[in-house]
C-alpha cells in the first residue's frame, strides 16, 4: 500500500512537472514575435540564416555533452532517413522564414491564425496520408475553420497566405517527423546541419558584399541575434520533457497558449488592425477548435473505456 501511495504521488508530481514544462514551452513560443521584432532592422532571410547556424551550434553542443553525438552518424548512414530529415529541414526553414518575415512585416495576427488552424491541418493530413479515421466532429471543425479563412479572403480580396503557409509547412514537418521517428533535439541538430552550409554561404556572401548586418548593427542587437540558437532550442527542450511526463492529449490543450499570446500581442502590443471581419473570422476558427478538441477528447475517453473493458474481461 505504501509503495502504491508513493507511486501515485510520483505520478502526480510528474504530471504537474510535465504541465509546467509544456506551459513554459508554449508561452515562450507565444512571445517569440517580441523577440523577432527586436531584430526588425535585419532582413528576415539574414535572421533565418543566423538562426540556423546558431541553433546548429547550440544543439550539437548539447548532444556532445549528453554523449549522443554518434546518433547523428547512425541516422545519416540511412539514406531514407537522411532524405526525410532533409525534407524536414526545408519545411522548417520555410516555416521559420515565413514567421520571421510576418512578424517584421506586421502580420502577427496571421501567425496566430496559422498556429490556431495547424492542428486541423494535421488532422486533414492524417486522414489523407496516414488513412486515419475522421469523425463528424473533426469534419465539422474543418468546415468551420475553412469558413473562417474564406471570410477574410472575400472581405480583403486576398488569401491569408502567411497563416496557410505556417499551418501547412508545420503540419507537413510534423508528418515527416512522425515517419522518421527521431527525438526533437537530434532532429533539430540534423536539420540545421544540412542547411547550415547554405546559411554560412549566404552570410559570408552578404558580409563580403557589404550588405550584411554583423558589422553595422548595435552590439545589443548583435547579442540578441547570436542568442537565436538558444531561443530556438530551449522551448523545444521544455516541450520534449513535457511530452515525456504527461499525456499527449494534455499537450494538445496546451498548444493553444502560443497562438493566443500571439493574438493578444498582435492586437494590443503591435497594434495591428483588428476589424469586425477579423473577429468573425477568428470566431469561426475558435469555434472550430472547440469542436475539434471535444471530438479528440471524446475519442480518447472512448478508447480508454474500451481498454478498461478489455482488461476486465481478461481478468474474468
Amino acid at each position: 500500500m505504501k509503495l502504491e501511495n508513493q507511486s501515485d504521488s510520483q505520478n502526480k508530481y510528474n504530471k504537474k512537472l510535465g504541465i509546467i514544462y509544456g506551459v513554459m514551452a508554449f508561452t515562450a513560443w507565444g512571445f517569440l514575435p517580441v523577440y523577432w521584432d527586436l531584430l526588425n532592422q535585419i532582413p528576415a532571410l539574414e535572421i533565418l540564416a543566423h538562426r540556423i547556424v546558431w541553433s546548429f551550434i547550440f544543439v550539437t553542443a548539447l548532444l556532445i555533452v549528453k554523449g549522443k553525438f554518434n546518433t547523428l552518424k547512425e541516422i545519416l548512414a540511412s539514406r531514407q532517413k537522411s532524405l526525410l530529415v532533409f525534407a524536414g529541414a526545408v519545411l522548417i526553414s520555410i516555416n521559420w522564414y515565413t514567421y520571421i518575415w510576418a512578424v517584421n512585416s506586421n502580420f502577427v495576427l496571421q501567425t496566430s491564425m496559422g498556429y490556431y488552424i495547424n492542428p486541423l491541418v494535421v488532422s486533414l493530413l492524417s486522414m489523407v496520408v496516414l488513412k486515419e479515421k475522421f469523425n463528424k466532429g473533426k469534419i465539422t471543425a474543418l468546415i468551420l475553420a475553412t469558413i473562417g479563412v474564406l471570410i477574410q479572403t472575400v472581405q480583403y480580396g486576398s488569401v491569408p497566405w502567411v497563416a496557410l503557409i505556417l499551418a501547412v509547412s508545420f503540419a507537413l514537418y510534423g508528418l515527416v517527423k512522425k515517419i522518421v521517428n527521431i527525438d526533437t533535439i537530434t532532429a533539430l541538430a540534423l536539420e540545421t546541419l544540412m542547411i547550415t552550409p547554405i546559411a554560412l554561404f549566404y552570410i559570408g556572401r552578404i558580409e563580403l558584399g557589404g550588405t550584411g548586418s554583423l558589422t553595422v548593427i548595435p552590439f545589443s542587437v548583435l547579442v540578441i541575434l547570436l542568442l537565436s540558437g538558444i531561443v530556438t532550442a530551449t522551448p523545444l527542450l521544455w516541450f520534449a520533457r513535457g511530452t515525456q511526463l504527461v499525456e499527449f492529449s494534455t499537450i494538445g490543450f496546451l498548444q493553444y497558449i502560443a497562438p493566443t499570446i500571439s493574438f493578444f500581442l498582435g492586437v494590443f502590443f503591435f497594434r495591428e488592425d483588428f476589424s469586425i471581419t477579423h473577429l468573425i473570422s477568428f470566431g469561426f476558427i475558435w469555434t472550430a477548435l472547440i469542436v475539434y478538441t471535444l471530438a479528440i477528447t471524446r475519442g480518447t475517453k472512448k478508447e480508454q473505456g474500451q481498454v478498461r473493458t478489455s482488461k476486465s474481461e481478461t481478468r474474468v
